[in-house]
């Protein structure tokens, strides 16, 4: 590995370790809490551990998982002690979050495709969600590594979402395809993949309207909208990228449900990691899910958008109590 490598790979580790410090904070004083004067794991630590990683937003149906995993362990070693507890928990979570086989990610990838055109994402989430800063940043990124990226304003339902992706599109110097609103949002897919084809861009990140309310009319909604873009692309578009709020705990679980029912979801971005105490939604929603969660937002900043890897997040998550020994 690199020098340069070396340096990018402990700042990202850096920013990670800072950006789950509410999640981390949050739940090892629980812990503490929980194994305060207690000797060996027993049924009432078990308990206590079951509900800290419930309401740290890990998910009934996970927590029941990894409580069984536990419970295992202390029968087979007859005897645990306390103090252990973190690395055991650590151990089961990684364990358990492996027999997902979703992908894992190390850096930021773009396929290329046979027939030159290029990689359309489409990038699908309830408004408020951090959707349009999802955009901007992996277009930054992009960018970055030398790609040609194109960018269509697709939700054309609420009033200021134009305008948010085009300050996007201004501030990191990419080409922007837009509609007045109030227009057809496939009229805008349709020009978006036409325009990047003829550019010869490397990457397409479509936006689209945030509305649940109505899950037929999402579904057949982004149904027409891959219609047309296929007129163009005939496999466009080859990613759906759902964005999630990390910060809005269990309401990110009923969105993904939602959404997944709605149209085929291929990958997962969970944002505003950092400004809350329930990272435990992404161990959730990576064993709930059969969808690989791809990226995580752990702060403002345009590379604060991280390629997600499950080792790499379950060894941040823990990494302070470690510390603290």
């Amino acid at each position: 590995m690199s020098w340069f490598k070396k340096v990018f790979s402990t700042e990202k580790k850096e920013t990670l370790n800072k950006g789950l410090e509410k999640s981390k904070t949050s739940f090892f004083d629980k812990m503490s809490r929980a194994v305060v004067g207690k000797s060996k794991v027993d049924e009432e630590v078990l308990d206590n551990l079951e509900e800290i990683l419930i309401t740290s937003d890990v998910g009934v149906n996970t927590t029941i998982k990894i409580i069984e995993r536990i419970e295992e362990r202390v029968a087979r070693d007859k005897y645990v002690n306390s103090a252990e507890l973190d690395k055991i928990l650590r151990e089961e979570i990684m364990a358990l979050l492996s027999e997902n086989k979703t992908e894992d990610f190390e850096n930021l990838n773009l396929p290329t495709h046979p027939d030159g055109n290029p990689h359309v994402i489409m990038v699908v989430g309830v408004n408020g969600v951090g959707k349009t800063t999802t955009i901007g940043k992996l277009a930054n990124q992009f960018k970055n590594l030398g790609k040609k990226v194109v960018i269509g304003a697709g939700d054309t339902f609420r009033a200021a979402a134009v305008d948010q992706i085009q300050i996007w599109a201004d501030r990191v110097e990419v080409p922007i395809i837009k509609q007045a609103m109030g227009s057809d949002p496939a009229s805008v897919a349709f020009d978006t993949v036409q325009s990047a084809k003829a550019q010869g861009a490397n990457v397409v990140l479509l936006d689209t309207a945030g509305r649940l309310h109505n899950k037929i009319n999402l579904m057949n909604e982004l149904s027409k909208i891959k219609r047309v873009m296929q007129k163009v692309i005939p496999d466009a578009p080859h990613e759906v990228l759902l964005v999630l709020d990390g910060s809005t705990g269990q309401n990110a679980f009923e969105q993904a449900k939602q959404f997944t029912q709605a149209t085929e979801v291929d990958s997962l971005a969970i944002t505003k990691l950092d400004g809350t105490a329930k990272g435990g939604v992404v161990i959730g929603i990576s064993d709930q899910f059969n969808i690989p969660v791809k990226y995580i937002g752990v702060g403002e900043k345009v590379e604060d958008l991280q390629v997600f890897n499950k080792a790499e997040f379950v060894d941040s998550f823990f990494k302070k109590n470690e510390d603290e020994k």
